[in-house]
């Protein structure tokens, strides 16, 4: 089955997320900013640094390696019907959250067939029904 776990545990608690091809997600990882900034005269120049979380949301379109050598592809439309698409190791101390927003049904390991679609049929996949429990 072509799917990833994602691991993190902060301080006493681990969390565990499965997701897979065709899922909506929500990654958010950490931004360094550098910015130099001038002091009072021209030569008296300064470099700060800035330090945010950023929320990359789209589907998963693929899904590369195994285990700690996971990398996810995301894609999701951005201004101007703009395909947007990011990589995004697994096991990298940059993301720090991961959500599932939907989960998605599909019958691909790899969603490349989205590239060539614009607007909403680009975003539009069927969603998938939770997993029912048989009782004896």
């Amino acid at each position: 089955m072509n799917q990833a776990i994602w691991t993190t545990s902060e301080g006493d608690k681990k969390v565990e997320v499965t997701f897979h091809v065709g899922d909506t997600v929500r990654v958010h990882y950490k931004l360094i900013e550098h910015e130099k900034v001038s002091g009072k005269t021209k030569r008296e120049v300064k470099e700060e640094t800035h330090e945010r979380t950023q929320v990359f949301e789209g589907i998963v379109i693929g899904i590369k390696g195994s285990g700690p050598n996971c990398m996810v592809t995301v894609r999701r439309i951005g201004a101007a019907a703009v395909g947007i698409e990011r990589i995004f190791p697994l096991q990298s101390p940059w993301i720090k959250k991961m959500e599932v927003k939907k989960t998605g049904s599909v019958r691909r390991a790899k969603l490349y067939y989205l590239r060539g679609k614009t607007g909403r049929d680009a975003t539009r996949i069927d969603e998938a029904e939770p997993a029912q429990v048989k009782t004896p």
